[in-house]
This record gives structure tokens, C-alpha cells and sequence, in this order.
């Protein structure tokens, strides 16, 4: 859908970004203070490019990931994928999976669709900013500049309750709160019209949770 807007409109809009201190995992309500889950793709390094075939210019499937380990005590996953370059007031949301098994340690390409009310070895998929389920693929604005697509994945304790079918956003965090013992963190960029050149995620990031 943005790649309709208009190269001079994304470039007037340069400046107009949602920012990393919205992120869910730097949110005060979750504690901030958790161990850290060892979260990558073998499709992109951490804050390098993502292929387009993950895009809305592409098959606009999801991309892999794998984790590991967990802390003792994890009794399930929750995995949330937010665009800190938004030009809205809140990232947008392009993935939510909740209740992925502990010993899940990975998510297979193209494994984010929708799925009605999920499954207990894959998890439900939630709504995304399109308030649909599965993957929504980056679709960052023509002139814009490089967006940030922030894969957060948290390691849940037993007490979690349950945010109820296909959670969004605020459902997710709520459930969350005060549930997480460790989190993963892997930045993928993408951008139209211009080279990647966003550098530092994971350093802005760092401060943003400060």
C-alpha cells in the first residue's frame, strides 16, 4: 500500500518516524531487565538488508528465524515484529505469533500466515497494523529512507495469561507484563528509492531502553 505514495511525499516525510522508544520491548510495563535469547535468520545478518523476497517487492512471505537457548522456567514464546521507522505515531506491527512451544527454536519461511485460532505447536497468529493475521510484508514510502524491521521475541513464564484470540499490539503486552524472562532481538532494514545506509540499530536501540 505505501509503495503509492509519491517519492517527494516520503521524502517531506524524512523526518516523521515513530522511533525506537516505542518499541514493545523497551516498554516500562515489561520489565526491561531480562536475559538475552541469541535470535538470528540465515536469510539476513543482524541490521543488514532484507531480501526483497520478504517484502511487498517480493513473494512477501515471511522470513525464518532460529533461537536459542532459553532460560529455565520458559513455558512458551511470543514473537512481535514492528517497523520503528514508521511514519506514524506508533511502530507499525507486521507480524504478532503468540504461544510458540519453548522448545520451538525456530520458525520456518513463510510460516507466519493467518490461521484462525492457531494451534499449540505453532501459536496463533495475531493482527497486524493492517489489523489482519500473519505476515504483513515491509512496504516502507518511496524517499522515506531506511526503515528498521525490529523481530523482538520474548521467553514467557508459566503465569501468562492468555490475550485471547489473534491478539494485537496492546492485547500482547498486556498479557506479557510482568511474564518475560528473557528476549531476542534481530533488525532487518529495507527501504525504496535510495541504498540501505541505516547503521547503529542496535546502539539506538540500547539507548532507547535507558
Amino acid at each position: 500500500m505505501l509503495e503509492f505514495i509519491p517519492a517527494w511525499l516520503g521524502r517531506t516525510l524524512g523526518n516523521v518516524r515513530a522511533g525506537a522508544s516505542k518499541l514493545a520491548i523497551v516498554q516500562p510495563e515489561l520489565g526491561g531487565r531480562f536475559d538475552a535469547i541469541d535470535l538470528s535468520s540465515p536469510a539476513f545478518a543482524q541490521d543488514a538488508r532484507l531480501p526483497p523476497r520478504f517484502t511487498a517487492d517480493g513473494e512477501g512471505v515471511s522470513p525464518p528465524l532460529v533461537w536459542g537457548p532459553l532460560p529455565e522456567g520458559t513455558a512458551s514464546l511470543a514473537l512481535l515484529v514492528e517497523d520503528a521507522d514508521a511514519p506514524t505515531p506508533q511502530p507499525l506491527v507486521h507480524a504478532i505469533v503468540w504461544g510458540m512451544a519453548a522448545d520451538a527454536g525456530r520458525l520456518a519461511e513463510g510460516a507466519i500466515v493467518a490461521d484462525g485460532p492457531g494451534d499449540a505447536d505453532t501459536g496463533d497468529v495475531g493482527r497486524n497494523s493492517y489489523l489482519g493475521e500473519g505476515w504483513l510484508p515491509p512496504d516502507p514510502p518511496t524517499g522515506h529512507g531506511e526503515h528498521r524491521y525490529v523481530f523482538q521475541l520474548f521467553a514467557l513464564d508459566g503465569g501468562v495469561e492468555d490475550p485471547g484470540q489473534s491478539p494485537g499490539r496492546s492485547a500482547l503486552i498486556r498479557a506479557m507484563a510482568g511474564h518475560v524472562l528473557a528476549a531476542g532481538l534481530l533488525i532487518g532494514t529495507y527501504s525504496r528509492g535510495e541504498e540501505a545506509t541505516v547503521s547503529g540499530a542496535q546502539t539506538t536501540l540500547a539507548a532507547a531502553s535507558t
